[in-house]
C-alpha cells in the first residue's frame, strides 16, 4: 500500500490534481465573493493565502518529484501549508459556531515582504468582519464546515505522503 502511495506521490498526476484543487478552491472563493456577494473576512483571506502557498508548493512538487530530497521538501511544504489551512479553518469554524472567541480585525497582518493584500487586493483584502460563512449546501453544510473537513483530509493525506517519501525504497539484492 505504501509503495503504491509512494509511486503516486512521484507522479505528475498527483501534483497536478493538487494544483487543480487549489485553483478550484481559490476560484470558488472568488465566485462567492464576486458572484454571490459574500465579502471575505480576515480569516477567509488567510485561508486563501495558505491555499496559494499550497499551490506554489505543489508546483515545486511537480518540478522536483523525481528527486527524493525535492519530493520530501515539497511534501513538507504542502503539509505545513495544509496545517496552516487547518488552523485558519478551525478558527473560522469556531468563530462561526461560537466556541472560539477570536479577535477579527480588518487588517490581515501579512508581513511586509509578502503584502498580498496590497499586491492583489481583489483577492486578499478583507471586506467584512468574521462570524458568518455562507452555506455550501443550504441549511446543511456551511463554508466553515466544508473548509474544516477539506483541510483535515488534505493535512492527513499530505502527512501520509510525507511518510512515503521519507521511507527508503526497497532494494533488490
Amino acid at each position: 500500500m505504501l509503495e503504491r502511495l509512494a509511486s503516486w506521490n512521484r507522479s505528475a498526476g498527483f501534483w497536478l490534481i493538487l494544483m487543480v484543487l487549489c485553483i478550484a478552491l481559490e476560484g470558488a472563493a472568488l465566485v462567492y465573493q464576486y458572484v454571490f456577494y459574500y465579502d471575505p473576512c480576515v480569516l477567509c483571506v488567510h485561508i486563501r493565502a495558505w491555499i496559494l502557498g499550497i499551490l506554489v508548493a505543489s508546483l515545486l512538487g511537480l518540478v522536483l518529484r523525481n528527486s527524493r530530497v525535492g519530493l520530501i521538501i515539497a511534501n513538507l511544504l504542502v503539509l505545513i501549508g495544509s496545517l496552516g489551512f487547518v488552523e485558519r479553518s478551525y478558527r473560522t469554524l469556531g468563530t462561526e459556531m461560537g466556541f472560539l472567541d477570536g479577535a477579527c480585525s480588518m487588517n490581515p497582518n501579512f508581513p511586509s515582504f509578502l503584502a498580498l493584500n496590497q499586491w492583489l487586493p481583489a483577492v486578499f483584502e478583507p471586506l467584512t468582519s468574521c462570524g458568518y460563512t455562507p452555506w455550501v449546501i443550504p441549511q446543511i453544510l456551511s463554508m466553515a464546515q466544508t473548509l474544516m473537513a477539506l483541510s483535515v483530509v488534505l493535512a492527513l493525506g499530505m502527512l501520509l505522503m510525507l511518510v512515503t517519501s521519507l521511507r527508503r525504497p526497497k532494494q533488490d539484492f
